[in-house]
Parts: C-alpha cells; structure tokens; sequence
C-alpha cells in the first residue's frame, strides 16, 4: 500500500455543515489531502472564512450557503459544483444540532427541529448529491454518525433517535448504490469539544465522558481528518456500509473504567 491511495488530488468535494466544528475539520482534511473543497452552511460569514482557508491551501473552492432543509438550496449547491468544478466525488454529510433536556420536558418543536436537521437532512442531502453520483457511476458519502448510534446517552432523546437513523440510512443507502460504484460510510465521533458540546462538557457529564474513554482525554477535532480522508479515498475502494468510530475506545469499554 502506498502513499497514492490516500492521494485526493483532482477530486472534487462538498462538505455540508462544513463551516464550524467536525465539518470544518474533515473539510480542511480533505484539502490537505489534496482535494478541491466546497465547505456550505448556513452562515454566509462563515463560509467564505473557511472557503478562504482552503483556497490558501491551494485548493479550488466556492462560496455558496446551503441549508439542508431547502432542497432547492442544496440543488442549487450541486449544480454550481458541477458546473464550475467538473463534478462532485465526495460528499460528507455533517451538519447537526442536540438539545439536552428530559424527555417528559422536551417540546415537540424541538423533537421535529432536530430530527429535521440530523436525519432528514441528511437524507435529504444524500439524495440531492448522490443522484449525480448515481448517473456517473462513481462517488464517496461520508455521514456523521455518534456514540449514539450505538448507545443512549440522558437526556438527549431526540439527538439519539437521529443519530440511530443516521446509522440505518448509512448502510440502507450503501446497499442501493453500491452497484453504481457509490460508497456509504460513515464515521462516529466519540467526545470532542465543539461549539455544540462545550458547555455539556464543562459539567459533570464531560467527567463521565472521561471516565468511560479508555484514552482518558477527550478528541482532538483534528483527529476526525483521517477517517474523513481514508474513506473518500482509493484505499476504502471496498469498504461500504461501515460506521469507523472514532472514539478513543469509549465504545469498546463496554462499561465504566
């Protein structure tokens, strides 16, 4: 095995929640490993910060928002790639949301709102890029996954239902298309520190975190780049449907250690 398989020069990629956290760190990845980067969120301001950051690498990107619950902002998106780019060869699919609250307490609002974001949304953005990969035969998905995937956690009811069906849809999706020369897989960050977690992890909850991860540190978002990186390239040729969980063995432990 050499070097040229993790090799992602001339290879085109989106990366949808892109802008901030585990997005940004796979997209930034990507772009060290030699692919052209599209990086999309909602956030305009933010876009163009990490667009900017991958052009300074040398990469080819664009500036475009993209919200995975507009449809039509996500076509839009996947037209401009192909159009100004040549095409599309990976995608990762990682934009998400969690609210921690009992379940007794939670708002239906809130249920909707996150399993809109997680897992509709991710199958909506799956559907509007794979279709293009479908057509020319040819393609790499990335999802996000979680511990939760796998495990409950308390009080994060809604997060969990998603991320479950995030794993589902991951290996529902790579059965279809895996006869289309598309791949499916997904990776399941353990504890990193994100703008989505930080306050969580200042509380007791992080100490359990701790605890319960054989490494005894929690991620660095870094860390998360070489999954990215490995399974859109030609060394994961084979690999389809897997969960790669990144997670400092917290998942193998079983049980507190």
């Amino acid at each position: 095995m050499t070097n040229g398989l993790f090799d992602l020069s001339g290879r085109v990629a989106v990366v949808v929640g892109g802008t901030s956290g585990i997005g940004r760190a796979i997209a930034l990845g990507l772009a060290d490993a030699g692919a052209d980067v599209v990086a999309t969120g909602r956030r305009h301001d933010l876009v163009k910060q990490v667009s900017a950051e991958i052009v300074a690498r040398g990469r080819r990107s664009l500036t475009i928002g993209a919200d995975v619950s507009d449809v039509n902002s996500l076509t839009a998106l996947r037209d401009a790639c192909v159009r100004e780019l040549g095409g599309i060869d990976i995608l990762v699919a990682a934009a998400g949301v969690i609210k921690r609250v009992p379940t007794l307490e939670m708002a239906e609002a809130d249920w909707t709102r996150i399993i809109e974001t997680n897992l509709t949304g991710v199958m909506r953005t799956c559907q509007v890029f794979g279709a293009t990969m479908v057509k020319q035969q040819r393609g790499r998905i990335i999802t996000i996954a979680s511990l939760s995937s796998f495990v409950g956690l308390h009080e994060v009811a809604a997060y969990t239902a998603s991320k479950a069906g995030v794993a589902g849809l991951t290996r529902a999706l790579a059965v279809e298309w895996a006869r289309h020369g598309v791949t499916v897989n997904g990776i399941a960050p353990g504890v990193f520190e994100t703008d989505l977690n930080r306050e969580l992890l200042k509380s007791g909850r992080g100490q359990e975190f701790l605890i319960r991860t054989p490494m005894k540190r929690f991620g660095q978002i870094e860390e998360l780049a070489g999954a990215a990186v490995f399974l859109a390239s030609d060394a994961a040729g084979f690999i389809t449907g897997q969960l790669i969980a990144v997670d400092g063995g917290f998942l193998a432990s079983g049980v507190n250690q």
